[in-house]
């Protein structure tokens, strides 16, 4: 912990079972200081382990035994992704603000905090306001060519989003289901 302040790294890997922690607290610990990616290294394969790690807003979940290689490329997939927009633009709608060069969202004036993913995924909705994006599109630009896993993952994100988002007025703008389609960040011009 003294070392993720002091040096504060690009991307954390994180294993679960830590000598004096462990890393399900430690990923809520750096939830709670920002959006510093997070991949998950762990013996812990289950289902219900995996989903509870990228739930709770790790970026990817790699099971033991790994290949290095693959470590990498993950890494390197997960950073690539990091640079989604860097256009400068701070946009508003209504009470929301979203700085997309700076990666900071603000609901009248408070941080908005969202995981690195779900703040990629959002950035790429408020780039794009009221356009209706499908799964596929979606986890594409997001998650990557090479993402291997369900689209589902394009509504969890979804719905950590709209929870974040709690107490933005419907009338200022929503992401709004798009039925058998995907889903479309609507708001007021």
């Amino acid at each position: 912990m003294r070392r993720f302040d002091a040096w504060t790294p690009s991307l954390v890997l994180l294993d679960v079972m830590l000598p004096d922690t462990d890393g399900w607290q430690l990923l809520a610990w750096i939830r709670e200081r920002g959006a510093c990616p997070v991949i998950m290294l762990t013996a812990m394969s289950d289902l219900e382990s995996r989903l509870a790690g990228l739930n709770a807003g790790a970026d990817d979940y790699i099971c033991k035994p790994f290949v290095a290689e693959e470590v990498v490329a993950r890494v390197q997939a997960v950073l690539r992704r990091l640079p989604l927009v860097a256009s400068g633009k701070v946009a508003a709608f209504g009470r929301l603000r979203v700085d997309l060069a700076a990666r900071e969202v603000t609901l009248a004036g408070r941080p908005v905090p969202l995981a690195p993913r779900d703040m990629d995924l959002f950035l790429l909705f408020a780039s794009h306001p009221n356009r209706t994006f499908g799964r596929e599109e979606l986890i594409s630009a997001v998650w990557g060519a090479d993402y291997a896993g369900s689209d589902r993952a394009v509504d969890l994100s979804v719905n950590r989003i709209r929870q974040a988002l709690g107490d933005w007025p419907a009338e200022e703008g929503e992401i709004a289901t798009v039925r058998r389609w995907g889903y479309k960040f609507r708001v007021r011009r």
